[in-house]
């Protein structure tokens, strides 16, 4: 790539940074995110070794900087931590789920309650140990006084167990 084409992408990126700014702030909602993304958009920029054939440098620009918006929201969202910005005023998860989709939640928590109080008693404590304290086969096995095979054909036990109820 010509030194010219990426130095007049610089200088283009240079010559729209509040309107690229404010673009990318309406998008992700915060002034500071977008900073960010432009900045990481100069970084880019800098580091390409190849530049395409550009028709519209300053939608290419745009391009880029939307498509590194999403790949960080889409980071953030894969992690869980998708939260509003602070300068909102919200401290709640953006992605909050609805009355329907909590009582769902809740239903099926509940078929799993039943599901697990279905299953005899060492097989369910089998389970709970490794599914929910997260304790090894191994670990399980030394604790119960049971070999290491038992273990594994509770947790298999309980899994198809769960799965039939859970599919009902």
């Amino acid at each position: 790539m010509a030194e010219r084409d990426r130095s007049s992408l610089l200088g283009l990126l240079l010559d729209h940074y509040e309107e690229m700014t404010g673009h990318l702030a309406r998008r992700l909602g915060s002034l500071c995110l977008a900073e960010d993304v432009v900045q990481d958009t100069y970084l880019r920029l800098r580091s390409l070794t190849a530049l395409p054939e550009i028709d519209n440098p300053r939608s290419y620009l745009y391009r880029m900087a939307d498509n590194i918006a999403l790949d960080r929201m889409r980071a953030e969202t894969r992690r869980g931590r998708r939260f509003a910005p602070a300068e909102l005023g919200f401290d709640r998860p953006l992605d909050e789920p609805d009355a329907e989709a909590t009582l769902e939640h809740k239903q099926r928590l509940e078929r799993l309650s039943r599901a697990l109080d279905e299953l005899p008693p060492r097989c369910r404590e089998v389970f709970l140990l490794h599914k929910f304290d997260g304790l090894s086969h191994a670990d399980i096995a030394a604790r119960l006084g049971i070999s290491r095979s038992m273990v594994e054909k509770h947790v298999m036990k309980a899994l198809a167990h769960c799965r039939d109820r859970l599919a009902l």
